[in-house]
């Protein structure tokens, strides 16, 4: 389990199933999930049973945001996702729920520095990323607290009840990364050239 004093973050568990199922199926987080229709009871229970599944294999990962108190688990407050987990380049999406009842009160911000922390020190990924939505003003106050960085807009990227919005691309890159020419510097050894020659 990883957790701090505020909350903790778990495997996707059975018992989850109908919290999952409620959650998937409220239509006002459809928009920000590219969900199109509703989920079946049957649907959630066996996406929990292939939830555990290893990232490794299937590119994803689903964390249950527990809301510790006196450092037991009191309720069960939202979602942290992990998606297109790619081991070879070091990267992965990001995307994160809170129930209604528990925004705004830095459960999301907690969750997303133990996720952090989890993605780079753990999976030792070098770098994740988000898309939100331009009119998203928490999410984009969320990732941008935690140092995610702007790095693309996606015009007329999401369809909307008036049209089209912009989606923004924000990325975090693991402090103390190599830059680009520290990776690819050759050292020269006392005595030699440029080639390692004598």
């Amino acid at each position: 389990m990883i957790k701090n004093d505020l909350i903790s973050l778990r495997a996707v568990e059975l018992d989850d199933a109908t919290r999952l199922y409620q959650w998937e199926n409220d239509m006002r987080l459809w928009r920000v999930s590219n969900t199109l229709t509703p989920f079946s009871r049957y649907q959630m229970e066996q996406y929990v049973k292939s939830a555990q599944t290893d990232i490794y294999q299937t590119g994803q990962l689903r964390l249950m945001i527990d809301l510790l108190k006196d450092k037991a688990v009191s309720e069960t407050v939202g979602i942290m996702d992990l998606f297109d987990f790619d081991a070879y380049h070091q990267r992965a999406g990001v995307g994160v729920m809170i129930h209604e009842n528990w925004r705004e009160q830095g459960v999301a911000s907690s969750a997303l520095a133990l996720l952090i922390q989890y993605a780079f020190g753990v999976l030792g990924l070098h770098q994740i990323y988000c898309n939100i939505q331009a009119s998203n003003a928490v999410s984009l106050k969320l990732f941008t607290s935690a140092g995610f960085q702007l790095i693309g807009v996606k015009k007329d990227w999401v369809r909307t009840g008036d049209g089209f919005e912009d989606e923004l691309m924000l990325q975090l890159i693991k402090t103390g990364a190599r830059s680009e020419f520290q990776k690819w510097e050759f050292r020269r050894a006392p005595g030699t050239d440029a080639c390692g020659d004598e």
